[in-house]
């Protein structure tokens, strides 16, 4: 690792990092912004359409929907602090990101995605509440509790951008400004610091590690009493419902969870970059993609707002 320099070329390279993105000639890019351009854009059509549905149409206004609304939100947000500077970059002939611009995109990334991780426990204890307690839901799960629950999401995702950012870019980066990743992400701004990097791994294991573990550990005890509730139903109309919506929200939960996990709660995921970043078009992009496919294609409700918007929109 090289020392720490104070001369000119390390100023420059303070101020600008180099996206490496991905290998291959010109085919390769025009192919991999097609790809990017066409789940970006479904992403964002797909999460912008369950917003719109779930706010226009009063049916939805529910603590359910109001929770999948922010959820929408915060896919929106973190894929397009992704998609379009990535987008750009692979006709880019220098790919290179200013230091605050690599600052601002950690930081909102990390920002939207650790709030989602909690978003999710809150939708798992908010189907705990509806199926195990229902004499009890509408009174726990209040509007202005709703409010607060998210609240505290973004509070939560708040404290873990700030210290992963804090302790991220307080280090010395003297050498090479070359990122190897298409975005500014932990893993790889580790590899580029010329600085013992322990403390800052320590910090990114533990903290992510807590929230994946912790929120987990939420999902499982609900979805474990739900599943007991729901198997001492008689109704089997009642029984396919309700695993229909928890479904839902458990398949969201595993492939969000698992790729976070892979990503930031396990140590291999500093030194395995080249797999890195298909595991991040996944997180970034493909899930934020999937969630509104997720919850429209299995959600009744859902379905049939969406076919009244959109006899609103055709209708005289």
């Amino acid at each position: 690792m090289p020392s720490h320099r104070h001369g000119n070329l390390s100023a420059v390279l303070l101020q600008n990092f180099v996206l490496v993105g991905f290998e291959g000639g010109p085919k390769i890019q025009a192919l991999l912004f097609a790809v990017f351009l066409a789940l970006y854009t479904v992403t964002f059509l797909g999460n912008l359409t369950m917003i719109v549905v779930i706010t226009r149409d009063a049916r939805l206004h529910s603590p359910m929907y109001f929770f999948l609304r922010n959820l929408s939100f915060l896919d929106l947000c973190y894929s397009s602090a992704i998609a379009p500077n990535a987008l750009a970059d692979f006709f880019s002939s220098s790919k290179a990101i200013t230091f605050a611009g690599c600052v601002a995109q950690f930081f909102s990334l990390s920002l939207f995605a650790t709030t989602e991780v909690l978003l999710l426990a809150v939708m798992a204890y908010d189907r705990f509440m509806a199926i195990c307690s229902p004499l009890r839901y509408p009174v726990t799960m209040r509007p202005s509790a709703c409010a607060r629950l998210v609240l505290v999401c973004y509070c939560g995702g708040l404290f873990n951008t700030s210290m992963q950012t804090g302790f991220t870019f307080s280090l010395p980066f003297c050498g090479s400004n070359r990122i190897n990743h298409f975005f500014c992400d932990v893993p790889p701004l580790l590899q580029l610091a010329c600085a013992d990097t322990a403390l800052n791994e320590l910090v990114m294991f533990g903290i992510c590690g807590l929230v994946i573990v912790g929120t987990m550990a939420v999902i499982l005890v609900s979805y474990g009493y739900i599943t007991v509730t729901i198997l001492r139903m008689h109704s089997g109309t009642g029984r396919h419902k309700l695993f229909s919506t928890c479904g839902s929200h458990l398949t969201v939960v595993f492939l969000f969870y698992g790729t976070a996990f892979v990503m930031y709660a396990q140590p291999g995921a500093v030194e395995s970059q080249e797999q890195g970043k298909v595991i991040s078009v996944f997180y970034t992009l493909v899930i934020p993609m999937l969630n509104p496919l997720i919850y429209s294609l299995r959600n009744k409700d859902v379905k049939e707002a969406l076919r009244r918007l959109g006899q609103k929109q055709t209708g005289p």
